[in-house]
């Protein structure tokens, strides 16, 4: 009976702080490690550094395969976990909370010099630290973390999320040594009092800072917002694409396929670094339960962009090799009218007046509150919502249906305007093509936020306008395999 009672791992039933701040299950801790070199965990001098540590899942994991491959070297267990606690595991708690948390997970007690700790140290904390870090002010945001002084200027009694390894000058003074792994789920985001929980990225500064350490592997787990957006990302994506000692990146473009139960929009990825690697990185997809693979270049078409989905490189293949212009060029900038989202008109028509098409439907104003483009006003053209959904379903949607904008007409910044066209029939001709699979497919290949700028339509051909498009069509143009159409169809879900 007793052999039937279920025991569960802690660890995977414990509560996520935020969708910002996630614990990361075993599974997927394991998942990571399993990418560093075998050899690792029979060397006693292999030093670790978990710098996010929230539950101590990582350090644990860590320790139980060098208890393992380590046995042969230090037999007795006792001294074998003695040794690798006090030389080889290091952490840094990402609050004072998580760092008692991490401690019980890897000491079996919040106190390293307590009674119940399996090992002994001469402080409370052994090497599993909480350094408590500031803010460092100039103009109105942190220097370090760019997070804003109104919200976070807090007092002693309150969490200021001040984390110590991207607050300082030195982060090798914290522990004074060097470490030949680090890895980490560091937090994603920290809010920044915008409206719509407006965010500003964090992940991305302790990558740079573990980079920075010098580490012969570094391994850590991210949202995938990175691949061809984020706020303040451009840089960094724009390095990481070129970084040819990325060995390996993993990608759940279902967040909950990684983190059961936690919506994060665009997915989660998780890489390896290596110092001394210089080749092609092995993407590996995740969907549906199944898992691709494929040894590619990052920045294979382009140096600031990344195609994810490993299905989807002999179909671009393919749709470039034509050379034909981009759909992007005949897509509007934001804000095509001048007009702000909070625009708004007579819900009735009157003469004199244009149609404007708002976030709250059709309204009417007149010309004269156009300060952008009044030129389109007497044009057939097409609006498009600049953001929609951001990709957590499969099959996608990937755009908002398109509406069409007759003569007399313009819109919010709520939409993007595609065209003008000098025919209703071609504008027609224009929503048919946008409807197609093929169209959203290729919008699928930079767009995996909720942001749908002009430049998410870069890898959408442009075709002749005189004449009507279908799937069927395209994919005949582009000589497509049964296997290309096959991923096609897979992916974008019909738009009625």
């Amino acid at each position: 009976m007793i052999k039937k009672v279920h025991n569960p791992d802690v660890l995977t039933c414990i509560a996520n702080l935020s969708s910002d701040e996630v614990f990361t299950p075993p599974s997927v801790v394991n998942q990571m490690l399993d990418s560093l070199p075998k050899e690792l965990w029979s060397n006693e001098k292999t030093t670790f550094l978990d710098p996010v540590s929230k539950s101590g899942v990582f350090l644990r994991e860590i320790t139980k395969r060098l208890i393992d491959g380590l046995e042969s070297k230090i037999p007795n267990l006792e001294n074998r976990i003695e040794h690798i606690l006090h030389y080889q595991v290091f952490g840094i708690g990402i609050t004072e909370l998580t760092s008692l948390i991490s401690r019980r997970s890897l000491y079996c007690s919040k106190y390293a010099n307590g009674k119940y700790s399996i090992v002994q140290f001469d402080d409370e904390q052994g090497n599993l630290k909480y350094f408590k870090a500031e803010h460092v002010w100039e103009g109105g945001v942190c220097r370090y973390c760019g997070v804003s002084k109104e919200i976070y200027d807090r007092g002693d009694e309150l969490e200021n999320y001040a984390y110590s390894f991207i607050h300082s000058d030195n982060p090798l003074k914290l522990f004074n040594m060097k470490f030949d792994v680090i890895v980490g789920n560091p937090p994603y985001q920290m809010s920044d009092g915008g409206g719509g929980g407006s965010a500003t990225p964090l992940y991305h500064k302790f990558i740079d800072t573990a980079k920075k350490l010098n580490p012969r592997f570094l391994t850590m787990i991210i949202p995938s917002r990175w691949f061809s957006g984020g706020r303040g990302l451009d840089s960094f994506r724009e390095e990481m694409l070129k970084d040819r000692r990325i060995s390996k990146l993993v990608d759940f473009p279902l967040s909950s396929d990684c983190f059961p139960g936690v919506e994060i929009k665009g997915g989660v990825c998780y890489f390896l670094w290596e110092k001394d690697y210089n080749d092609k990185c092995n993407v590996v997809t995740f969907r549906n339960g199944e898992s691709d693979s494929y040894l590619r270049y990052l920045n294979q078409f382009g140096d600031n962009l990344f195609i994810r989905f490993n299905n989807s490189i002999s179909i671009l293949e393919k749709v470039l090799k034509l050379k034909e212009p981009s759909f992007s060029k005949v897509v509007s900038n934001q804000k095509p009218f001048g007009l702000r989202t909070f625009e708004r008109g007579s819900t009735v028509p009157s003469t004199g007046k244009i149609e404007l098409f708002t976030n709250k439907g059709v309204q009417y104003v007149s010309k004269e509150k156009v300060t952008k483009n009044p030129h389109w006003i007497n044009e057939f053209k097409i609006f498009i919502t600049m953001a929609y959904g951001a990709g957590e379903d499969f099959p996608h949607q990937i755009i908002n249906k398109p509406l069409l904008g007759g003569k007399d007409s313009c819109c919010t910044e709520t939409y993007l305007v595609i065209g003008p066209f000098s025919s209703l029939e071609r504008t027609n001709n224009v929503i048919s093509y946008i409807k197609t699979k093929f169209f959203r497919f290729c919008v699928l290949q930079i767009k995996n936020t909720q942001h749908a700028s002009k430049s998410v339509y870069r890898f959408v051909p442009e075709q002749n306008f005189d004449e009507e498009w279908t799937d069927e069509k395209l994919y005949k143009k582009y000589d497509l395999n049964k296997e290309e159409i096959e991923f096609i169809e897979s992916m974008i879900r019909p738009m009625e």
